[in-house]
């Protein structure tokens, strides 16, 4: 039986306890945690935990634990309970040891020589700068779910004639969300960069303002929303620098006045000329460039798409795409990459039937499978990735091949004219079908979906019963992580 309690007690003994945890959050899931000091993290403890199903980030500040849907949300709040409780018992400050309500403390965490007294670097910039930016984005997307679909109920009804009397509420309901969204974006940049949160929306919530068509910038008038969430999050960052620059210049008395009013001043009158119009510009350019491509080279660029996507998914780096997700979405009404994307978790789930029938001895495998299959349908892939495909090895790339095959089949439609694209991101899988339209309409769309998931399940499934396995042979349960 899940012991939740037991498993947020456990994730934070290894990760160095309480005093080694800065920051608490989660998606869809993964616990992430950033820590003080990353030697003090025993990976492969950590690693063998039961329901942990992966590992990502280990010897940096931020690490990701990959618990799976629905587990991931009780064993966060289980986390930050623990943590809260700890603080409040006493954490004391650089020994590393929690002083408890009993009096009993844990042993503090011990770091390697050659890392003791700072955290390790991130593992490169790049990685990095795209991990913050997909912590900005990451608590939004419960809200981009619950609106997209209502937005795709109403759409139903609205094109069959039913309940008018309620479509309009549906619509306010489903846009009103989108409409601010760039307030929210503003709010989490300056939360997550260091900065006063309401700040950074107080200086997003420029670019959806009304009154800025009658603002004048580069000889013509802005429009309300220019620039989208890319415009709100550089308003917001540049807000953050600002603001951190006159609390280390001003003193207190001035402080309280001068900071947030200098900071909302000079970030919004750069927001207003010349960061909505670059931010304008820029986002146009990813309209335009992934038209182009899925016109142009749809196949191939679905083929390409589909079949790097588990890669990301593996490394942690696919929440760093919602920002080009949502300008689409704001500029287009949907986003014709999360359906080619969404492909990689169809070709896991055929390569994972394959697997099935291929190890029928192998009891424990099977078991992971049957558990982890369900998830894997609705589009959640790291059950599967760090439970099956991974520990294989071939299986993995098999996988890939499976979602290369079926991005390029709903590429191939968008370069005949038929586009397929999600109204809201974060589902995938059989669960993205009430998010579904195109250029078409729904039905086209649906239909063309439908189709991809086949190919890539039919595609997975047969490569890796070809080419899963070393020499034809199904591996014994012992050999299986070195089957590769």
């Amino acid at each position: 039986m899940r012991n939740d309690s037991a498993t947020a007690s456990a994730v934070l003994a290894l990760t160095g306890g309480p005093a080694n945890i800065t920051h608490v959050t989660h998606c869809l899931t993964r616990l992430r945690l950033t820590v003080t000091d990353p030697a003090a993290v025993d990976e492969g403890a950590l690693r063998a935990l039961p329901g942990v199903l992966g590992v990502i980030g280990a010897g940096s500040a931020s690490l990701q634990v990959v618990l799976g849907p629905g587990v991931v949300g009780e064993v966060t709040a289980e986390v930050e309970r623990q943590l809260a409780a700890a603080h409040a018992g006493g954490v004391r400050a650089g020994a590393g040891a929690v002083e408890a309500g009993n009096g009993t403390k844990a042993p503090p965490a011990t770091p390697t020589p050659e890392k003791a007294g700072s955290p390790a670097p991130e593992k490169g910039p790049v990685a990095a700068a795209l991990r913050r930016v997909a912590n900005v984005f990451v608590p939004l997307i419960p809200a981009l779910i619950g609106c997209g679909i209502i937005a795709g109920v109403n759409g139903l009804l609205t094109n069959a004639g039913w309940l008018p009397g309620l479509t309009p509420a549906l619509a306010a309901i489903a846009s009103g969300f989108m409409a601010l969204i760039a307030v929210f974006v503003g709010y989490q940049t300056a939360k997550e960069f260091g900065g006063t949160p309401i700040l950074g929306g107080a200086v997003a919530a420029v670019v959806v303002y009304p009154g800025v068509a009658k603002v004048t910038a580069f000889g013509v008038h802005l429009s309300p929303g220019q620039g989208g969430v890319l415009g709100a999050l550089a308003a917001a960052l540049l807000a953050t620098r600002i603001e951190k620059w006159c609390r280390g210049r001003l003193p207190g008395a001035l402080d309280v006045l001068l900071t947030p009013t200098v900071t909302v001043l000079v970030a919004g009158l750069a927001t207003l000329y010349g960061l909505m119009y670059a931010a304008g510009a820029v986002a146009t350019a990813i309209g335009t460039g992934a038209n182009w491509l899925l016109t142009t080279t749809g196949a191939f660029a679905g083929l390409l798409l589909g079949g790097l996507f588990l890669p990301l998914v593996m490394l942690g780096l696919h929440q760093a795409l919602i920002p080009i997700h949502t300008t689409l979405i704001e500029q287009q009404g949907y986003t014709v990459l999360l359906p080619l994307l969404a492909m990689a978790g169809a070709g896991q789930v055929g390569g994972a039937l394959a697997v099935y029938v291929r190890l029928r001895h192998d009891t424990t495998l099977r078991t992971t499978i049957r558990s982890a299959l369900p998830a894997g349908l609705l589009g959640v892939g790291e059950p599967l990735i760090y439970g099956v495909s991974l520990p294989l090895g071939r299986p993995f790339v098999t996988a890939c091949v499976g979602g290369a095959a079926g991005g390029a089949f709903v590429g191939f439609f968008a370069m005949l004219g038929e586009k397929v694209g999600a109204t809201a991101i974060g589902p995938s899988g059989w669960a993205l079908f009430p998010l579904l339209t195109g250029n078409q309409g729904p039905a086209p769309a649906l239909a063309i979906y439908a189709g991809g998931l086949l190919t890539a399940y039919a595609t997975g499934f047969a490569a890796t019963l070809a080419f899963g396995f070393p020499r034809g042979t199904a591996p014994a349960p012992a050999e299986r992580t070195s089957a590769s």
